[in-house]
């Protein structure tokens, strides 16, 4: 199974039961209308942390009613993860939204030694793109989290990658370990991560799926130019997820493909108990809807 847009992702989901949600620091607008929508939507059930009255001003403003229970009152942006992560480690959410707060306060609570929510070794984002030049949905990692990630790092974002598309219903994902070339260069160390990375997949350390590399960005998209530079592979034009060399490379090409190539994005950290969701609080309501609406879609 591929996931070819939002909109197709979303007409799945309609007979699941909705997800626990809490918001971290919930006193936003913009999060807000995107919580509401996917509460109409049948996605979720949102706890809401931060400041109450703010969050029961906009709620009226916005004609939506909560009951009491839903609204955990914190002050500080620290107050609001750690109450927040407090609720995740409780069992009370199976995601967890980031509000108006800082991205690195609501994670330095996630992986608080004593009372993180931190499950695997390495943490990594995942860009979610639906692109119109595309044929499907693309992952794009990791453009937030690891700076420059090694070989073994390289390893557990991959995995986080891989194992992320199969909770969304993929059997095989198809994965392209991005480089400038697609040969090994010695003067390019990232060039001999991808053909150890391929080589593991190719053994099946990674379980079902392709790991190809290293391979040019083109490749990866565009199976007429694949199919010119006679570059043969399951993944040549038909990549899933899309494995960046650095974090400023994975970035660069997110942020690219949503605002010079008019795709819309979701967002999500992966790596602790409960996906996350980490929207820059300027990001729209839609942006931060098709982040919840891929965080319910995971099984």
């Amino acid at each position: 199974m591929v996931i070819a847009s939002f909109p197709e992702l979303k007409a799945r989901l309609h007979e699941l039961p909705p997800k626990a949600a809490v918001v971290a620091a919930a006193h936003d607008e913009h999060t807000l209308q995107a919580v509401f929508a996917a509460r109409r939507d049948g996605l979720i059930q949102p706890v809401l942390v931060g400041r109450r009255e703010e969050i029961l001003s906009i709620a009226r403003a916005l004609g939506e009613e909560l009951e009491p229970g839903q609204v955990v009152d914190a002050d500080s942006d620290a107050d609001c993860a750690a109450r927040s992560v407090a609720l995740i480690r409780s069992g009370r959410g199976d995601m967890l939204i980031k509000g108006m707060l800082q991205t690195g306060t609501l994670l330095k609570a996630v992986v608080s030694r004593e009372a993180g929510i931190r499950a695997g070794e390495v943490m990594s984002h995942v860009a979610i793109l639906d692109v119109p030049s595309y044929h499907k949905l693309l992952y794009v990692t990791d453009g937030g989290m690891v700076v420059a990630p090694d070989l073994e790092q390289k390893r557990h974002i991959l995995r986080n990658a891989l194992d992320f598309c199969r909770f969304l219903g993929y059997d095989c994902p198809k994965a392209a370990v991005l480089c400038a070339v697609e040969t090994v260069n010695p003067a390019m160390p990232e060039t001999a991560d991808a053909a150890v990375l391929k080589a593991e997949g190719e053994r099946g350390d990674f379980g079902p799926c392709v790991v190809e590399g290293p391979i040019a960005l083109d490749l990866a998209t565009d199976r007429a130019a694949a199919e010119v530079k006679g570059y043969r592979s399951p993944a040549a034009g038909d990549a899933d997820i899309l494995l960046a060399p650095s974090i400023a490379a994975g970035n660069l090409l997110g942020k690219s493909l949503y605002g010079l190539a008019g795709g819309e994005m979701a967002g999500v950290v992966l790596g602790a108990r409960v996906p996350i969701t980490v929207n820059s609080r300027g990001a729209t309501a839609e942006e931060k809807y098709w982040s919840i609406l891929i965080c319910a879609a995971m099984n």
